[in-house]
């Protein structure tokens, strides 16, 4: 789904794999580097950097990768990829991949969709079902006012704000994404995480326990694959608890 479980949960998962973590991060900032290692001219750049300092990762990593990405480095080149089919019961999946060597990417996504009940499909099968978004995250404290948090986001240009228990998050326009995601953080607001992502239009409740089991593992198989970027599913039950 849009929301990878609470902002607890996340954290704990991302703690949990560290250096995997740090590896899929490091990828991401070779590729947007690759458009200009500047990240003040480099928006892809600059939200991969980010990320990357969100889960704590050292300078020295990040500005390795960024020399790998701009060639002042050698090292492998990865290049992007994204992955359909659906799960077990249906549901839909993406997987955003960074490889450097796609037969051997498309034969784990295979097996493991085949592993758990679910089956590898065309370019575009569940793409349908999603719309992109800009998702910008912040965690809930007692000193920030949701009015005027609200009010920020959409002076610029937000569309919309939805409250969970645990944070608040901004929707935007791809397009507007990062206009409003540097706004926010001049406003003086901490941002926990903040991306372009697939957002379900089409939502999938399965109900089955073995169908919802299979699910949770083929995630969990999908995020330990060192090539997969970000796995997106249509699922409304929160598949990472």
């Amino acid at each position: 789904m849009g929301r990878h479980g609470t902002i607890a949960g996340r954290k704990a998962a991302q703690d949990s794999k560290r250096a995997a973590v740090f590896t899929k991060y490091a990828r991401a900032i070779i590729v947007a580097a690759k458009a200009g290692g500047d990240p003040n001219y480099n928006p892809s750049l600059r939200t991969a950097i980010d990320k990357a300092k969100g889960i704590g990762m050292p300078n020295d990593n990040i500005n390795r990768a960024i020399k790998r990405g701009t060639g002042e480095l050698g090292g492998e080149s990865y290049e992007p990829g994204r992955f359909e089919g659906y799960g077990a019961g249906g549901v839909a999946v993406i997987v955003d991949v960074l490889t450097d060597n796609r037969n051997r990417t498309t034969a784990a996504m295979k097996h493991a969709f085949d592993k758990f009940g679910g089956n590898l499909g065309a370019p575009g099968c569940v793409s349908y079902m999603f719309e992109q978004k800009g998702l910008i995250t912040i965690e809930k404290t007692d000193d920030i006012d949701e009015d005027a948090l609200m009010e920020a986001a959409l002076e610029a240009g937000a569309d919309d704000m939805i409250t969970y228990d645990d944070s608040f998050e901004i929707q935007t326009a791809p397009d507007t994404f990062n206009e409003v995601n540097d706004a926010i953080k001049a406003a003086g607001y901490e941002v926990l995480d903040a991306d372009v992502e697939y957002v379900p239009s089409m939502e999938s409740t399965p109900t089955d326990a073995d169908v919802i089991k299979n699910l949770k593992k083929m995630i969990d198989m999908l995020e330990d694959n060192d090539d997969v970027q970000k796995v997106y599913t249509n699922c409304t039950i929160d598949l990472y608890e």
